[in-house]
């Protein structure tokens, strides 16, 4: 077998220490007219994996408003690819693009990789890199939304609170990826995320997954515990910064019996930013528990998610 010779390398191009970030990788076009940007590398930083996001815009013209998704885990798992297990990838990626959205799924830094606000100062620069090839992308930068579930809930409700002019906000901002730029969102959705780690740290904590070493995942969040560390957890706290300028739209939806992370939580972040006269929307899930479980309605739950965001960020539905 005759082999190829290697292709050469342009020293010029290269640069030594790597750019903190890569322009986005060829679309792959499906038969659906959806083009696929998979493995963009939007962040890195030496002795981290680099952070990827992937982006799916719809077929047509655009530029298409952008949903960021951002997946949960406890902050010490998960995985931009894949929603939580009682909520189909398929069905979740399928009605953001029906509805004439771009889906942007990130990964961020886990908790045992770097404290917060590392995981913030992630999805601050994912927000800052979608804006910053917006029109290679095909995503339009005035108009995007963000939507998590647990961790993701929680990081979603920061990334619509918090800004520059926030308490800390120049720390919070942070300046990995791009380094700079506007990182506000038009709405937000959080699915059943923790929005004051003060008052949760009195809730007492389920079992935990037997098997191996599973650390106290707000105790990882913050490299220490509450009692230890409170100015940190009001800093991770999205309840703190509820009550400054006036907020973008949110969505809330929580199970009632959620024993992870109680439905209380959600009910204080609505009437903090109902007291700072923003526009939120508290929906309950009646009897269920932590990821809906238990809940026959994942479906209209999903739906009602796509269509608050396609109203606030205007796109079709």
């Amino acid at each position: 077998m005759t082999q190829s010779p290697p292709a050469e390398i342009d020293i010029a191009d290269m640069t030594w220490p790597p750019p903190p970030y890569r322009s986005p990788v060829p679309p792959v076009t499906g038969t659906d007219g959806v083009r696929r940007f998979d493995g963009i590398t939007y962040a890195t930083t030496p002795g981290y994996r680099p952070r990827l996001l992937d982006v799916q815009v719809p077929a047509g013209e655009g530029p298409f408003p952008a949903v960021v998704w951002i997946h949960g885990g406890g902050w010490l798992d998960g995985d931009r690819r894949y929603p939580p297990p009682t909520v189909p990838a398929a069905l979740l990626h399928g009605a953001v693009l029906a509805a004439g959205l771009a889906l942007v799924s990130i990964d961020y830094r886990h908790s045992l990789e770097a404290p917060f606000p590392a995981q913030l100062h992630d999805v601050k620069a994912a927000i800052r890199y979608v804006r910053t090839f917006a029109d290679t992308l095909g995503i339009d930068p005035d108009r995007i939304g963000v939507w998590g579930e647990s961790a993701g809930g929680h990081l979603a409700a920061l990334a619509g609170l918090v800004g520059p002019d926030s308490p800390q906000g120049s720390e919070l901002e942070g300046a990995q990826g791009v380094g700079s730029g506007v990182t506000g969102v038009r709405a937000v959705v959080d699915w059943y995320g923790v929005s004051d780690l003060v008052t949760l740290a009195e809730h007492p904590m389920p079992a935990m997954p037997t098997g191996g070493d599973f650390p106290d995942p707000y105790e990882a969040l913050l490299g220490a515990t509450v009692a230890e560390r409170p100015d940190l957890a009001r800093a991770a706290s999205p309840v703190t910064y509820a009550e400054g300028p006036t907020p973008p739209p949110f969505l809330l939806v929580h199970g009632t019996h959620d024993g992870l992370v109680p439905y209380s939580q959600s009910e204080a972040l609505a009437a903090a930013l109902t007291r700072a006269g923003g526009e939120v929307t508290l929906q309950p899930v009646e009897g269920a528990d932590h990821i809906f479980l238990g809940s026959c309605d994942i479906p209209a739950i999903v739906e009602g998610g796509v269509a608050f965001l396609a109203r606030h960020l205007g796109a079709r539905v």
